[in-house]
Protein backbone atom coordinates (compact mmCIF):
# COMPACT_ATOMS: atom_id res chain seq x y z
CA UNK A 1 0.00 0.00 0.00
CA UNK A 2 1.19 3.50 -0.81
CA UNK A 3 1.05 6.39 1.65
CA UNK A 4 1.94 9.98 0.73
CA UNK A 5 2.91 12.49 3.44
CA UNK A 6 2.97 16.11 2.27
CA UNK A 7 3.76 19.02 4.57
CA UNK A 8 4.51 22.71 4.67
CA UNK A 9 7.10 23.98 7.15
CA UNK A 10 8.84 27.29 7.49
CA UNK A 11 11.00 26.94 10.59
CA UNK A 12 11.39 23.18 10.94
CA UNK A 13 8.62 22.57 13.52
CA UNK A 14 6.12 20.97 11.16
CA UNK A 15 8.90 19.24 9.23
CA UNK A 16 10.01 17.47 12.43
CA UNK A 17 6.44 16.33 13.04
CA UNK A 18 6.08 15.26 9.38
CA UNK A 19 9.17 13.09 9.70
CA UNK A 20 7.66 11.40 12.78
CA UNK A 21 4.40 10.77 10.90
CA UNK A 22 6.46 9.31 8.05
CA UNK A 23 8.40 7.07 10.47
CA UNK A 24 5.16 5.76 11.97
CA UNK A 25 3.68 4.91 8.58
CA UNK A 26 6.97 3.49 7.33
CA UNK A 27 7.19 1.20 10.37
CA UNK A 28 4.31 -0.84 8.93
CA UNK A 29 5.77 -3.74 6.97
CA UNK A 30 3.40 -3.34 3.99
CA UNK A 31 3.73 0.42 3.65
CA UNK A 32 5.56 2.24 0.89
CA UNK A 33 5.75 5.83 2.15
CA UNK A 34 6.70 9.04 0.37
CA UNK A 35 7.52 12.27 2.25
CA UNK A 36 7.40 15.58 0.33
CA UNK A 37 7.43 19.28 1.16
CA UNK A 38 4.50 21.06 -0.56
CA UNK A 39 6.88 22.80 -2.95
CA UNK A 40 8.22 19.41 -4.10
CA UNK A 41 4.87 17.61 -4.16
CA UNK A 42 2.93 17.07 -7.36
CA UNK A 43 -0.86 16.91 -7.01
CA UNK A 44 -1.09 14.25 -9.74
CA UNK A 45 1.00 11.89 -7.55
CA UNK A 46 -1.93 11.64 -5.11
CA UNK A 47 -4.03 9.71 -7.64
CA UNK A 48 -1.72 6.70 -7.36
CA UNK A 49 -1.61 6.30 -3.58
CA UNK A 50 -3.92 4.66 -1.05
CA UNK A 51 -3.57 7.20 1.77
CA UNK A 52 -2.67 10.87 2.08
CA UNK A 53 -1.48 12.59 5.23
CA UNK A 54 -0.93 16.33 5.04
CA UNK A 55 0.12 18.90 7.57
CA UNK A 56 1.24 22.46 8.01
CA UNK A 57 1.77 25.20 10.55
CA UNK A 58 -1.36 26.89 11.80
CA UNK A 59 -1.45 30.58 10.95
CA UNK A 60 -3.99 32.45 13.05
CA UNK A 61 -6.27 29.41 13.24
CA UNK A 62 -6.05 28.31 9.63
CA UNK A 63 -3.69 26.55 7.23
CA UNK A 64 -0.49 27.99 5.80
CA UNK A 65 -0.42 29.63 2.37
CA UNK A 66 1.86 26.91 0.99
CA UNK A 67 -0.55 24.12 1.96
CA UNK A 68 -3.55 26.13 0.74
CA UNK A 69 -1.86 26.60 -2.63
CA UNK A 70 -1.21 22.85 -2.85
CA UNK A 71 -4.80 21.98 -1.94
CA UNK A 72 -6.16 24.52 -4.41
CA UNK A 73 -4.34 22.65 -7.18
CA UNK A 74 -6.38 19.46 -6.54
CA UNK A 75 -9.38 20.55 -8.65
CA UNK A 76 -8.62 18.16 -11.50
CA UNK A 77 -8.43 15.22 -9.11
CA UNK A 78 -11.74 16.30 -7.52
CA UNK A 79 -13.44 16.68 -10.92
CA UNK A 80 -12.45 13.13 -11.85
CA UNK A 81 -13.06 11.53 -8.44
CA UNK A 82 -9.44 10.42 -8.16
CA UNK A 83 -9.25 10.71 -4.36
CA UNK A 84 -12.59 9.11 -3.48
CA UNK A 85 -12.21 6.44 -0.76
CA UNK A 86 -8.55 7.17 -0.12
CA UNK A 87 -7.61 7.34 3.56
CA UNK A 88 -6.72 10.82 4.81
CA UNK A 89 -5.21 12.23 7.99
CA UNK A 90 -3.82 15.59 9.12
CA UNK A 91 -1.32 17.21 11.46
CA UNK A 92 -0.26 20.74 12.38
CA UNK A 93 1.86 22.85 14.67
CA UNK A 94 1.10 26.23 16.24
CA UNK A 95 3.17 28.68 18.25
CA UNK A 96 0.77 29.10 21.19
CA UNK A 97 -1.40 26.80 23.29
CA UNK A 98 -4.64 28.36 22.03
CA UNK A 99 -3.24 29.13 18.60
CA UNK A 100 -5.89 27.28 16.64
CA UNK A 101 -4.75 23.65 16.52
CA UNK A 102 -8.24 22.20 16.14
CA UNK A 103 -9.38 24.93 13.75
CA UNK A 104 -6.33 24.30 11.57
CA UNK A 105 -6.87 20.54 11.56
CA UNK A 106 -10.53 20.94 10.62
CA UNK A 107 -9.46 23.31 7.84
CA UNK A 108 -7.13 20.56 6.61
CA UNK A 109 -9.81 17.86 6.90
CA UNK A 110 -12.50 19.81 5.01
CA UNK A 111 -10.90 19.52 1.55
CA UNK A 112 -10.36 15.80 2.17
CA UNK A 113 -14.08 15.42 2.78
CA UNK A 114 -14.81 17.37 -0.42
CA UNK A 115 -12.58 14.89 -2.23
CA UNK A 116 -14.58 11.94 -0.82
CA UNK A 117 -11.75 10.70 1.37
CA UNK A 118 -12.12 8.66 4.56
CA UNK A 119 -10.65 10.52 7.55
CA UNK A 120 -8.55 8.81 10.22
CA UNK A 121 -7.89 10.51 13.55
CA UNK A 122 -6.27 9.39 16.76
CA UNK A 123 -8.46 7.57 19.30
CA UNK A 124 -8.17 8.53 22.95
CA UNK A 125 -7.22 5.04 24.06
CA UNK A 126 -3.80 5.19 22.40
CA UNK A 127 -1.23 5.56 25.17
CA UNK A 128 0.39 8.50 23.37
CA UNK A 129 -2.96 10.28 23.14
CA UNK A 130 -4.74 9.23 26.34
CA UNK A 131 -4.05 12.42 28.26
CA UNK A 132 -3.27 14.70 25.33
CA UNK A 133 -6.57 14.45 23.43
CA UNK A 134 -5.57 15.12 19.82
CA UNK A 135 -8.50 13.40 18.12
CA UNK A 136 -8.66 15.15 14.73
CA UNK A 137 -5.10 14.21 13.88
CA UNK A 138 -1.93 15.49 15.55
CA UNK A 139 -1.76 19.10 16.64
CA UNK A 140 1.15 20.26 18.76
CA UNK A 141 2.35 23.56 20.17
CA UNK A 142 5.91 24.68 19.56
CA UNK A 143 6.33 28.06 21.29
CA UNK A 144 7.98 30.80 19.27
CA UNK A 145 11.61 31.41 20.06
CA UNK A 146 12.07 34.75 21.83
CA UNK A 147 15.41 35.53 20.22
CA UNK A 148 17.15 34.57 16.97
CA UNK A 149 19.89 33.07 19.14
CA UNK A 150 17.49 30.67 20.90
CA UNK A 151 17.48 27.02 19.79
CA UNK A 152 14.30 26.12 17.92
CA UNK A 153 11.43 24.85 20.07
CA UNK A 154 10.91 21.68 18.05
CA UNK A 155 8.20 19.16 18.89
CA UNK A 156 8.87 17.20 22.09
CA UNK A 157 9.30 13.46 22.49
CA UNK A 158 5.58 12.94 23.21
CA UNK A 159 4.65 15.15 20.24
CA UNK A 160 6.78 13.01 17.95
CA UNK A 161 5.31 9.84 19.48
CA UNK A 162 1.85 11.16 18.55
CA UNK A 163 3.09 11.75 15.01
CA UNK A 164 4.43 8.21 14.75
CA UNK A 165 1.16 6.85 16.20
CA UNK A 166 -0.86 8.73 13.56
CA UNK A 167 1.34 7.47 10.74
CA UNK A 168 1.12 3.88 11.97
CA UNK A 169 -2.66 4.11 12.47
CA UNK A 170 -3.11 5.40 8.92
CA UNK A 171 -1.07 2.44 7.65
CA UNK A 172 -3.18 -0.04 9.63
CA UNK A 173 -6.50 1.45 8.47
CA UNK A 174 -5.26 1.71 4.88
CA UNK A 175 -4.22 -1.94 4.85
CA UNK A 176 -7.67 -2.93 6.08
CA UNK A 177 -9.27 -0.81 3.34
CA UNK A 178 -7.13 -2.10 0.46
CA UNK A 179 -7.60 -5.73 1.52
CA UNK A 180 -11.36 -5.49 1.05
Amino acid sequence: MKIYVVYDSENGHTEALAKAVYEGADSHKFAEVTLRHVYEAKPEDLADVDAIIWGCPGHFGTISAGMKHFIDRLGYLWAHGKLINKVGAVFCTTATVHGGLEATMISLITPMLHQGMIIVGLPGNLPENALYGSYYGVGVTCPVETSPDDPPNLPSGNDLALGRALGHRVAEVTLAMVKN
